[in-house]
């Protein structure tokens, strides 16, 4: 095997693990979520080009570094955790190319698009879920429940495994708040998750650190992982509060 398939096989089973739990509750790509669940490669690809939100920012990720696989570890780990090769990026270049890409399939509802995203752009999952994704616009409507909820589950959040059996695991980590005037991350405190039943998890031991997605363990972490998700959550954060106190009233 070369270095090319290794590294699109790493990538393309990073990328099945972190793309599950939001495509089996039907919030993006195709409608079967199985490839990503037990899929070949090739399967994976095929179901990875489906997400409208995810599979642009690897388009967009592979011309802008020169990696010509959408799906190469290195540009697959940058989306979701942020960091890496993507942190290179010029966010104005980054936004242009973006937008280029998804600004034709935006409706009324995505009227924010433009290119006053780039003051906040940056080429991961956590942009996407703050930015593009029009949740935290309806912040301080309210009726802030939901999006709030939306916003915590969709971003990876980053944790200590307390306790683990089959089915569930007893995570520290930390959730997103909203005190009506801005976004924060709580204290360290004690939750609940699911564990995948394929037994991709089942070297997950008390002491790990671990990605969460939507409420389902999906990846271990190193220190330096951790680092790089923080990072991109806490910057996040920080362009996203600026925003929305500039549009209080």
């Amino acid at each position: 095997m070369t270095t090319a398939d290794i590294t699109h096989t790493r990538g393309a089973e990073m990328f099945a693990r972190y793309a599950y739990a939001p495509n089996r509750l039907g919030y993006c790509g195709p409608e079967d979520s199985s490839a990503l669940l037990d899929g070949s490669r090739d399967q994976i690809e095929r179901a990875a080009r489906q997400f409208t939100g995810a599979w642009p920012y690897l388009k967009v990720l592979s011309r802008m570094t020169g990696i010509p696989d959408p799906l190469d570890h290195r540009l697959v780990e940058s989306y979701w955790l942020g960091g890496g090769i993507g942190a290179r990026l010029d966010s104005r270049a980054f936004t242009a190319e973006l937008l280029a890409v998804i600004g034709p399939q935006a409706g009324h509802y995505w009227s924010h698009l433009t290119p006053d995203l780039a003051d906040e752009a940056a080429p991961n999952h956590c942009f996407h879920v703050f930015g593009v994704y029009p949740w935290t616009r309806l912040l301080g409507k309210g009726m802030d429940d939901h999006p709030l909820s939306v916003l915590d589950n969709c971003r990876i959040t980053w944790g200590t495994v307390l306790s683990i059996d089959s089915m569930t695991a007893m995570v520290r980590c930390q959730r997103l708040r909203w005190d009506d005037m801005m976004l924060s991350m709580s204290p360290p405190m004690t939750c609940q998750v699911e564990v995948p039943a394929d037994g991709s998890m089942s070297d997950v031991s008390p002491g790990d650190l671990v990605a969460v997605h939507w409420g389902r363990l999906c990846d271990r972490l190193t220190p330096e992982q951790i680092a790089a998700l923080k990072d991109s959550t806490d910057r996040q954060l920080r362009v996203t509060n600026r925003r929305l106190g500039a549009h209080t009233p």
